[in-house]
């Protein structure tokens, strides 16, 4: 049985606001939640003008506050960025206001370049310090009478904030394995050491206080829409976004296009194509076939769907579509 879920980067698009995707993102939880998805998360990423979601945890409480019982949280937090202290402060009051909801997803990277990264931090000097920082995190998040604390995260402590790392790299898979918690992989943009993570993560999985077996989910892409002409359609916007970014000139999410090649050079597309691989893309059959393939071969516990779409209509049926097809699959 996998479970499904969606990672959302409140992506603004061309002739919109950020207003409106932060509206469009809250009507997207409401709409999942109805039709059966497990989480929703939303991303840390920094001076990307298509990207919402910059202040996550205020995005999480904006979401949780709208919904009522689907599990809300960050895939995730870019833990370098910021104090153990204060992130635990941000999940414990979340987890105060919204009980046994709130996920807190850890990243490695900065989410942004390396100019924004030194405005969000003043000081690259403790970049390196992933492992202990997660460490200090756990610490915070515990009862006050299972360890002696001279600091502690008020709201926060006592709460057990369930932890995840997060990883496009075996680096990850190691970590998550040694601590004893779920792995995310980013296979969304980079799938290529996908079969070697997981493997690795459950061949070295240790139990912890927080799981006691491996729980291992991967990102995929999906764009479902009625007919795989419309499915490419709607796609055309991502891969347009996508090689913006990855040529230094991140955009608004473009508006789509018939003629993908009209837009993006054969060697930029091809380069786009081979990152965002690991997905779905067509009409509700060539979907299934896809996913299928990918949850038969890499046998998640969890699948996390990412689907940035221009138009808001369009998002909410490839959604319905994707939680319709994994349902199909699991019966199988």
């Amino acid at each position: 049985m996998t479970a499904y879920s969606i990672l959302d980067l409140s992506p603004i698009v061309e002739g919109s606001t950020a207003a409106t995707s932060l509206q469009n993102s809250l009507a997207l939880a409401q709409h999942a939640e109805r039709i059966g998805y497990m989480r929703y998360w939303v991303a840390e990423h920094h001076n990307m003008p298509g990207v919402a979601s910059a202040a996550t945890s205020v995005v999480i409480g904006h979401i949780a506050g709208g919904t009522s019982s689907i599990r809300v949280g960050a895939g995730g937090i870019m833990l370098p960025n910021h104090s153990p202290l204060v992130i635990a402060e941000h999940f414990g009051t979340l987890e105060t206001l919204y009980p046994n909801r709130i996920d807190l997803g850890l990243g490695r990277a900065p989410g942004t370049d390396g100019a924004t990264a030194r405005a969000l931090r003043r000081s690259l000097s403790h970049s390196d310090q992933f492992p202990e920082d997660i460490v200090e995190l756990q610490q915070y998040f515990q009862d006050s009478t299972s360890v002696t604390k001279p600091i502690r995260a008020v709201p926060g402590e006592g709460t057990k904030v369930p932890l995840w790392i997060l990883g496009s790299s075996l680096y990850g898979a190691q970590l998550a394995a040694h601590l004893g918690l779920p792995y995310a992989f980013a296979s969304h943009f980079a799938p290529d050491t996908l079969a070697q993570a997981a493997q690795v993560y459950r061949d070295n999985f240790q139990p912890s206080a927080q799981l006691e077996k491996p729980y291992f989910m991967f990102s995929v892409n999906v764009f479902a829409a009625d007919s795989d002409e419309e499915a490419q359609y709607i796609r055309s916007s991502h891969l347009q976004g996508f090689a913006n970014v990855t040529s230094g000139r991140p955009s608004l999410l473009p508006r789509p296009v018939k003629d993908i090649e009209s837009v993006l050079d054969r060697a930029t597309l091809a380069r786009v194509n081979h990152s965002l691989r690991c997905g779905a893309s067509g009409g509700p059959e060539k979907v299934y076939r896809e996913l299928t393939e990918l949850i038969n071969t890499y046998k998640p516990n969890e699948i996390i769907i990412n689907s940035p779409i221009h138009n808001h209509d369009a998002r909410l049926r490839s959604y319905r579509i994707a939680a319709e097809v994994v349902n199909d699959v699991n019966q199988v």
